[in-house]
């Protein structure tokens, strides 16, 4: 009976896993869906399924000739297209979230693993994962977050506890470099560890050298072998190359949601994880050394620079935290403190008594079941992505070239490709900051906007309903409105050409939300 009993009692990672999945799963994961890059991205994967190569040309946008295009996501593509075909944008959202659940289930059996007080694991846990939400969406990345966490405990398992597996790292980097570019995180991480090696062989004494110098032939091989696994892609060396002529393109950098810093004014739960780190390192009796203090520093800089790297930053200062925070809490006695541990004993004591994984298979069943019974279903939001004016597209197809909205772009693909093809998407770096700062000075009204639409012989705009530019066309005799919703407009040229859209559609009028100035 005792045996049976410990399979139904749920250990705290279990409960954590279920606090994570099942919410999504049923509620709040349409937020995934937030960012209509999973769009492209799907019909990326549906594109190399169907013709058995990797793009190296746009296909999505009328720019001709095609631009060059770095489609280094292609396997995280074709895993997205591959779910969508059996189970459509519910079977993404749930795909993704399972991927998040697991990853952030593995990393707090990781934080575990170093045997600290239960009670400041989980708060640093909490901390870590609630400054990571923000990132959490169904895109490629999110197999880049599990990988980072199983790559830095791996090294830190071989610093710290002398656990030889760093034979799966090529493996493991051979898979990271077609998912995501985040593999450059991975190299980032082994010269970190091995810089760090190789200070301490320096300063050790001449007979305790010894096992660094291994540390530091073993590393420096690995990394080695990870260089040429990474080689085994599509582009070859050029992906190597292609996340640093992106991060240092500072025009992109400084004008793309994503990639700019964090805004200390919002309610930001990593200002919060971000000021707890400082106060534990501030307290803390014991020294960071140097490798914790290179990642420390690299990471959170990293995520001052750009928001997007945030979960990066938590996934890597947390183990750190958790050390340090855990000596001061060993070091400091009194009544709350005594209490505090022999609560932590307690609970450790049941926690270790959870046997097997009952509790997160049984959600994981119950959302599958859920989800083939028609229960759930998870679609781009209709009040927050253009999709009525794409319908509308579908049924009165508009012939020449449009000027969109980027995340408009990207819904296009979606839902309208091949029969439209868009201006402007969310694949930046293929674009290039020339073609940036032309979409921004015609959304801008920059001098020579109008130029641009010349340039490119822009014959209609689907656009923002609540944008300046928007509101700019509503008043120009030149454009022609004939389609409003809450959420889009679309304009063509009054031309004679458009005039059979002018006559059937010459009544449309904004919402008056949208025709305010």
């Amino acid at each position: 009976m005792k045996f049976k009993t410990q399979f139904l009692i749920p250990s705290i990672a279990d409960m954590l896993f279920m606090a994570i999945f099942l919410p999504m799963a049923f509620s709040t994961g349409k937020g995934l869906l937030n960012d209509c890059d999973t769009g492209y991205h799907i019909r990326a994967g549906e594109v190399i399924l169907n013709t058995h190569a990797i793009p190296r040309l746009d296909m999505f946008s009328f720019i001709s000739p095609p631009l060059p295009w770095t489609a280094h996501e292609w396997l995280s593509e074709v895993i997205m297209a591959l779910v969508h075909r059996a189970s459509g944008l519910t079977g993404v959202v749930i795909f993704f979230t399972l991927i998040i659940a697991i990853s952030y289930y593995s990393f707090f059996r990781i934080l575990r693993a170093g045997k600290e007080n239960i009670l400041l694991v989980v708060t640093v846990f909490l901390l870590a994962t609630a400054s990571s939400q923000l990132h959490w969406l169904a895109r490629p990345h999110v197999f880049s977050l599990g990988l980072l966490m199983i790559w830095y405990h791996l090294l830190d398992d071989y610093h710290y506890r002398e656990r030889n597996l760093l034979y799966i790292f090529p493996p493991l980097m051979l898979l990271w470099v077609n998912l995501h570019g985040g593999f450059v995180a991975g190299f980032v991480l082994l010269g970190i560890y091995l810089l760090g090696n190789i200070i301490k062989y320096l300063t050790a004494p001449e007979t305790e050298r010894g096992p660094y110098l291994q540390k530091c032939r073993n590393l420096g091989l690995i990394t080695l072998l990870c260089l040429l696994a990474a080689l085994i892609n599509p582009f070859g060396y050029h992906i190597l190359l292609f996340p640093f002529n992106l991060v240092s393109n500072q025009y992109i950098m400084d004008h793309v949601m994503e990639f700019i810093s964090p805004n200390f004014h919002e309610p930001l739960p990593f200002k919060y994880f971000f000021l707890f780190m400082i106060a534990v390192f501030v307290v803390s009796r014991e020294r960071l050394n140097f490798v914790e203090i290179a990642l420390i520093l690299f990471f959170t800089n990293m995520a001052l620079y750009s928001v997007r790297y945030i979960p990066l930053l938590a996934i890597i200062a947390a183990p750190v935290i958790l050390r340090k925070v855990g000596r001061i809490f060993d070091q400091t006695s009194g009544r709350p403190i005594e209490f505090l541990k022999k609560r932590a004993e307690a609970i450790t004591a049941i926690d270790s008594s959870a046997k097997g994984w009952l509790w997160p298979v049984a959600g994981v069943v119950a959302v599958v079941f859920s989800a083939a019974g028609g229960r759930l279903d998870y679609t781009f939001s209709p009040e927050k992505k253009p999709v009525a004016a794409v319908e509308f597209l579908k049924k009165e197809p508009i012939k020449g070239n449009m000027f969109n909205n980027d995340e408009f772009g990207d819904y296009i693909i979606y839902a309208a490709w091949p029969d439209y093809r868009v201006f402007f998407d969310g694949r930046i770096d293929m674009y290039g900051a020339e073609r940036l700062k032309e979409y921004n000075s015609i959304v801008s009204f920059k001098e020579g906007w109008e130029d641009v639409l010349d340039k490119y012989r822009i014959d209609w705009i689907i656009f923002d309903a609540k944008s300046e530019l928007s509101r700019f066309l509503l008043k120009s005799d030149g454009w022609r409105l004939i389609y409003a919703d809450s959420v889009a407009h679309i304009f063509v040229k009054n031309i004679p050409d458009y005039q059979y859209l002018l006559n059937r559609y010459q009544d449309v009028k904004p919402l008056p939300e949208a025709a305010k100035t």
